[in-house]
């Protein structure tokens, strides 16, 4: 039985553009409820004391893809979820937290440059798959942090209603 479909597609006014301005991670363990309805979170529970911590990005550096896999003799669909963080100058401090990144299972809001907020590794949850990290050569090169987290979920990234995020960024009663 095929999956019906709902709508039509047209090409929409150009009032879009690209780029992820920040991040908020928390460790995948500590959300304990995610409610989505058409493709929206409305709501994400939090274990007590927990919170999201945001990482805001240079501009022009930071980005999320997610990409379909089929296989159709096996009747399986997937998307790859891939987020790139950039962290500019090396410190002590940057350097710790990213490696609290790095052994983590990580569930993450990416704010875009539209101001929508998408929810990556919704079920499965974010690890990190790469990145690097250094001085630079010349003196207008990056002094830091590039770190990629991947993730394989059963559907594509819901949208986060914008009105919870301020309620995520507190610690949880």
């Amino acid at each position: 039985m095929p999956c019906n479909l709902t709508q039509n597609m047209t090409i929409d006014c150009k009032d879009s553009i690209g780029g992820t301005k920040e991040v908020l991670f928390i460790e995948f363990d500590n959300v304990t409820a995610i409610t989505e309805a058409s493709g929206v979170v409305t709501t994400i529970t939090v274990a007590t004391g927990k919170q999201f911590r945001r990482y805001v990005l240079p501009k022009e550096t930071g980005f999320w893809t997610e990409t379909p896999n089929s296989n159709t003799q096996n009747g399986t669909l997937f998307y790859q979820q891939e987020l790139t963080v950039v962290i500019n100058k090396m410190q002590a401090n940057t350097r710790n937290e990213l490696m609290l990144l790095a052994q983590n299972r990580l569930l993450a809001i990416a704010l875009d440059l539209n101001g929508k907020y998408w929810l990556l590794g919704r079920e499965r949850a974010l690890d990190l798959s790469g990145g690097d990290g250094g001085s630079g050569t010349a003196t207008g090169d990056r002094n830091g942090y590039t770190r990629a987290f991947t993730g394989m979920e059963r559907q594509m990234a819901p949208e986060v209603q914008s009105s919870i995020i301020a309620g995520l960024l507190t610690p949880a009663a």
